[in-house]
């Protein structure tokens, strides 16, 4: 089995099996303030659990990451969801899978525009943030409160992401 892994585009429908894409997409747009705002609504739910849980706001700024770059770990997050959306307009990688028996499987790579975003589902295996050209800027939206909402799996082997462009 080659460890490369392939670089696929983001769309709603590849990325459905692990949360939802955020983008100003037409069908979900509505006219509010008398005509003078797009909305585009429900892109994507918040999904937090446990007792004093709630969803926080945050800003978080990601490094470049050199390529070929080695996927050698995956974390998700059993308590709540978490969602990325980019502030700069640059493309970035949101890297997944889809768990096999309490860890992670072969990674799926999306490259998403800077006018992307993504909502990983509650419990779903990805990849740290992933800025590919330059520092860059990110609202995450994601669960704070007690209890353990990290867990981590570092692969055997890693698996090798090509230079995306």
């Amino acid at each position: 089995m080659s460890r490369l892994l392939l670089i696929e585009p983001l769309t709603k429908e590849a990325f459905a099996p692990f949360g939802s894409v955020i983008e100003a997409d037409p069908a979900s747009m509505r006219f509010i303030n008398g005509g003078n705002t797009e909305r585009f609504h429900a892109l994507a739910r918040a999904d937090v659990s446990g007792e004093g849980a709630g969803v926080i706001i945050n800003i978080f700024r990601g490094q470049p990451r050199a390529f070929p770059y080695a996927v050698t770990m995956m974390e998700r997050h059993p308590l709540g969801s978490q969602s990325f959306s980019p502030l700069d307009d640059r493309p970035w990688l949101a890297v997944v899978a889809e768990d096999e028996g309490g860890h992670p499987g072969r990674p799926r790579v999306f490259l998403a525009s800077g006018r992307q975003g993504v909502n990983y589902g509650r419990n779903v295996w990805h990849h740290p943030l992933m800025a590919v050209e330059a520092a860059s800027d990110f609202i995450v939206v994601d669960r704070e409160g007690p209890g353990n909402n990290l867990e981590e799996f570092f692969y055997d082997e890693p698996f090798v992401i090509p230079v995306p462009f």
